[in-house]
């Protein structure tokens, strides 16, 4: 089969033997994957990563132990969790100190034309969400995350930084919820996609995010999504005192930051990650969250080295692969 390996910053195409499937898995044929802004990390460097990537999928199950699996089309939960330890009682398997990640920790990822991931990470997905629309389940779901980290009551303000895929659908997904969103970018056609589902929308007016030009001290929640160094500096100073902010970004390398505003104005800094499916499910099949604008275009896996240069090219939103054919 065709898989997509990154290797010292390169995206390579190779021949691998299928997927051996150890107890307790499922096969996977995938039919559709996005490449999202934590792909292109690691093709930076993020994480030291070397092999296949790709979390966001749809796929069908050719083979598995639970035969009621087999035929259905699934998305997967990315952490392999040990299923043993405290966090995984806790139903935190995403923090289980052992976990694996799918095409990010020690197993390989979706960007190949099959993949395996244990049973219990799979979510049958409703004939409701077509395939190009439940790529995004896992995106949805580490944006539904923010909600069961934090409380967010009824036309709570809430800011958030970032008009890239996954600040479109935080925004989405806080204001379907009944927060007041005011989402903040740097494309006009970008934050147009919010704009249609009702968020309220604003050009960044400094492009640097220095804190001095924004907003200053006027929402009591933040949420950084801005996939950049200054994307906090610039959160905490729209944060007012004892607000929360939320930070959703990954950079690559170090964020230098003085902490003596957050300290001074006692501000609570959430660290937020994957989420739940199940809401994830229920906001894009109950048509919710809009994702149809937010994909640019579709490629073959033996066009990936195209597709991730296509995927990292400034005002792209979501690019797809397909199986080759």
């Amino acid at each position: 089969m065709i898989a997509v390996q990154l290797e010292s910053g390169r995206v390579e195409l190779r021949r691998k033997p299928m997927p051996r499937i150890a107890p307790g898995f499922a096969r996977i044929r995938l039919i559709a994957a996005g490449i999202c802004s934590t792909d292109l990390e690691l093709q930076r460097g993020y994480y030291g990563f070397r092999g296949t990537p790709g979390h966001e999928f749809v796929g069908m199950v050719t083979e598995a132990e639970d035969a009621s699996y087999i035929g259905q089309r699934v998305a997967g939960e990315i952490n392999l969790a040990c299923g043993k330890c405290e966090w995984c009682a806790r139903g935190l398997g995403r923090h289980c100190p052992t976990r694996k990640v799918l095409g990010i920790v020690d197993h390989p990822g979706a960007f190949q034309e099959f993949l395996t991931l244990p049973v219990r990470n799979l979510h049958r997905v409703p004939r409701s969400i077509p395939d190009e629309h439940a790529v995004f389940i896992e995106p949805v779901a580490a944006a539904c995350e923010i909600l069961d980290q934090v409380k967010i009551a009824k036309r709570r303000r809430v800011a958030v930084l970032g008009d890239g895929k996954l600040g479109l659908l935080i925004a989405q997904v806080l204001h379907a919820s009944g927060a007041d969103v005011h989402l903040y970018g740097r494309h006009r056609h970008k934050l147009k996609i919010a704009d249609r589902a009702g968020v309220v929308t604003e050009i960044m007016r400094d492009q640097r995010l220095r804190p001095g030009k924004s907003p200053q001290h006027a929402y009591p929640i933040v949420v950084d999504a801005t996939g950049s160094p200054e994307g906090l500096r610039a959160a905490i100073a729209m944060c007012v005192p004892r607000g929360t902010v939320v930070m959703k970004s990954t950079v690559h390398g170090l964020v230098p930051i003085d902490t003596a505003p957050a300290i001074v104005n006692e501000i609570t800094l959430v660290g937020s990650r994957c989420g739940r499916f199940e809401p994830a499910l229920r906001m894009l099949a109950s048509g919710k969250v809009r994702v149809d604008d937010l994909i640019s275009e579709q490629f073959p896996l033996d066009r990936a080295p195209e597709a991730f240069a296509r995927a990292a090219t400034k005002g792209v939103l979501k690019v797809l692969l397909r199986p080759p054919g």
